[in-house]
């Protein structure tokens, strides 16, 4: 190709780059006259309706209610940095000061009129988004829209349930679940736990990240459709088996999701009602698949962010009608006070996307009736409607309460479902005629009486799996030889559960050791060949190649300190506020930087891991008023803390120390909010106001690796060759200096 030639084809590739995207126009008419039509927004409220779904949706935040530090994050959050945002103007408009939400208890979610778009971008905003994004990676704090969080608050959690979370990515909600399973923190291994499922495959990986930022024993994440996910077994207290019923059901049903047009502005597009025609059955068979695997007594909470009473209402009276009278709806009305909603209507009609209204079943074409089905259209048996109370149903407009749309229903099953009665399981024997007769002559006893002849079932097939395989789930046995010098080094209680740890290699060495509780341990035993499990566990123990001088091969995990603390009785340092301090912002300190009451108690224990706890002091109002366990090592003359970085700055922000990150030398070619890899962020560190501390953190990616039985290893200043240690703290080195 000429010179020329090159020069003409390089115009026309820049003459032919698009000029980028228009804007969405937030304008759609069908909406609008199926919405108007349906009378579902009370008289005169329809103009600010739909002017409130053209604002973009406020932030909210809500504070992780079950840590024993929320108390703490919200008085941070109270005192420091919602005072910042008070004063604020950007682009003209004024930042209002966050307010809780009325409706969610104990001041534990806030909102703000920021969009995620200004928190994000705007310069003023910029040291309460990095708290905001520091926060919610340690798992103290979850951005949630407000209407998500009604669900989960509506199914009256304990910590006993069993929890079903049927479509449950990207996991905010599975998040709330979880916290209200752990209320008390003192019970490391409540006797409930939340199986939380999703469809897709790589969406489940995102709801493992959202689960493991609550380093819960009691969760687990399973790859199913839900309209068909399996009916599990456990063992029953007399030795057999038992049909797992769950005691809650959260079914947050995929849905056409015109109620989150203020954040997907995509809706505004391609919404038509087409799509809740097509999601109906959909729905409708996921509810089914629940109500059936709800234990009586049971409550299921049905949710959708459509406003659509074909995704909602109809589903309902559908599941009612279905239920015989097994199924009830639960009035919910004095539930959640200071929440505003409208109850759920009992008339309704259907238009198409050409515009034709139906107002009942009788009114479709015949040539409709594969797009239009009767469970579309409200019961046309009045005495039946009014029985089914769809008015305690509850749907959100966004105009009153400056929220997204939203619809959600709780129903209680009183009775076994109609078909389950009417149609138990049978075994379908399927041997052959030849092998019946050898049985049947097999079973003649006393003198020619017939015994029965037992026909057993065909053994289960084993589940086909798709996508991402995962490696296996091996529990330990009590036995393992891996345990003694675990058990000897740390001096754990005798009622240490050991048969719930489990690792996930079945040859070499055990990397990593993971624990569960009993009740999820019984559910993946017994129905291995059923289910695809995803993740389950916290990990407690990581092992350590170098630790095996000391006397054990595995150190302590930051992510499962909580859960194995209570079993923990040596290798523990009492520390103050200040040794915290001196931990968490300086690397490698030597043991004489830590107060005499600290110095004393690690002089007397030897190298290693070890458990670094701060207890309050209940005479003083100064310093945290929690505990605080902290995993760490004792070297030959010095100490360590490791805490990931996000970790690190959240109990430094307890501790009343301020910390700002002010990344350097960022060039045009990283984008605003993005880390550098290698490159230096600079810490400013305020404590208490006067003292101020420059904490540089240099991230360094080329780290000295080393081969250690066949996994990669990080040498570290103590000496010691941890594989786990880069993927944790990520070779992030703080350097602590007084400017």
């Amino acid at each position: 190709m000429g010179k020329r030639s090159r020069q003409r084809k390089k115009e026309h590739q820049k003459n032919s780059k698009p000029a980028g995207y228009a804007d969405i126009v937030k304008e759609n008419k069908l909406f609008e006259t199926y919405y108007k039509e349906l009378g579902l927004v009370p008289d005169g409220e329809f103009d600010q309706f739909m002017e409130s779904m053209r604002e973009p949706l406020p932030a909210t935040i809500r504070i992780t209610g079950y840590k024993s530090h929320a108390k703490e994050i919200l008085h941070c959050l109270k005192n420091k940095y919602f005072k910042e945002i008070q004063e604020v103007e950007i682009d003209g408009q004024k930042i209002e000061a966050p307010q809780p939400l009325s409706w969610y208890p104990d001041e534990l979610a806030w909102h703000t009129n920021m969009s995620r778009k200004i928190l994000r971008k705007s310069p003023l905003l910029e040291k309460f988004h990095q708290f905001l994004v520091s926060e919610t990676e340690s798992g103290n704090i979850s951005r949630q829209e407000a209407v998500s969080m009604i669900p989960p608050l509506l199914m009256k959690i304990e910590p006993h349930h069993k929890i079903l979370d049927m479509c449950a990515a990207p996991g905010s909600k599975t998040a709330q679940l979880i916290e209200m399973l752990h209320a008390d923190m003192d019970i490391p291994f409540p006797e409930g736990f939340v199986i939380a499922n999703d469809v897709d495959n790589k969406r489940c990986y995102l709801l493992v990240h959202q689960a493991k930022r609550l380093n819960s024993p009691c969760i687990m994440v399973v790859n199913h459709d839900a309209s068909c996910i399996p009916r599990l077994q456990i063992d029953s207290p007399d030795g057999g088996k038992d049909t797992l019923f769950y005691d809650r059901i959260l079914c947050d049903v995929p849905c056409s999701g015109d109620g989150t047009m203020r954040k997907n502005i995509d809706v505004w597009k391609k919404w038509t009602t087409s799509n809740s025609l097509h999601l109906h059955g959909l729905q409708i068979r996921i509810a089914v698949r629940g109500v059936e695997q709800l234990a009586v007594g049971g409550r299921m909470v049905y949710s959708t962010c459509s406003l659509n009473p074909i995704e909602d209402e109809a589903v309902i009276a559908t599941l009612l009608e279905k239920s015989e009278g097994a199924l009830e709806l639960a009035d919910t009305s004095a539930e959640l006070p200071g929440l505003k909603w409208l109850p759920g209507v009992s008339k309704w009609k259907l238009m198409t996307k050409e515009g034709q209204w139906y107002n009942d079943w009788s009114e479709v074409p015949a040539n409709r009736h594969t797009q239009i089905r009767p469970t579309m259209f409200p019961p046309t048996d009045a005495e039946k409607l009014a029985g089914m109370k769809l008015e305690r149903c509850m749907r959100i407009l966004p105009h009153h309460q400056n929220t997204g749309g939203f619809f959600v229903a709780v129903l209680v099953k009183k009775a076994p479902m109609p078909w389950n009665r009417r149609h138990p399981k049978v075994c379908v024997c399927t041997r052959t005629h030849t092998h019946l007769l050898h049985k049947y002559s097999m079973c003649m006893v006393n003198g020619g009486q017939r015994s029965p002849v037992v026909c057993q079932p065909p053994p289960n097939k084993k589940m086909k799996l798709h996508g991402f395989k995962e490696d296996p789930f091996v529990f330990l046995t009590a036995d393992d030889p891996v345990f003694p010098p675990i058990e000897s080094f740390y001096d754990l209680c005798p009622d240490f559960p050991k048969i719930n740890v489990l690792t996930r290699t079945h040859e070499g060495k055990k990397r990593h050791l993971y624990i569960v509780s009993k009740e999820l341990r019984n559910v993946m035993l017994n129905n291995s060949e059923r289910m695809k499990v995803i993740n389950t566990g916290v990990k407690v123990l990581s092992r350590n190649s170098d630790g095996e001088e000391f006397g054990c091969a595995f150190r302590l995990a930051q992510e499962g300190i909580y859960t194995l603390f209570p079993y923990i009785r040596s290798r523990i340092i009492s520390i103050s506020v200040e040794d915290i301090k001196v931990l968490l912002t300086q690397e490698n300190p030597y043991l004489s930087k830590l107060e005499d009451a600290a110095h004393q108690q690690a002089k007397q224990i030897g190298m290693g891991s070890i458990v670094l706890r701060y207890q309050p002091d209940n005479s003083s109002s100064d310093g945290p008023q929690c505990p605080i366990e902290l995993c760490g090592w004792r070297g030959k003359t010095s100490i360590r803390a490791f805490v990931p970085r996000n970790e690190r700055f959240h109990y430094l922000r307890m501790l009343g120390v301020e910390v700002f990150r002010d990344k350097q030398g960022q060039g045009p070619g990283t984008r605003d909010g993005e880390e550098k890899v290698d490159g230096e962020e600079k810490v400013e560190v305020k404590v208490d106001g006067e003292e101020k501390v420059e904490v540089k953190v240099e991230v360094k990616m080329e780290v000295e690796e080393v081969v250690n039985d066949g996994e990669e290893g990080v040498e570290t200043e103590n000496g010691i060759k941890d594989g786990s240690i880069k993927d944790e703290l990520k070779e992030v080195k703080i350097e602590a200096t007084s400017t």
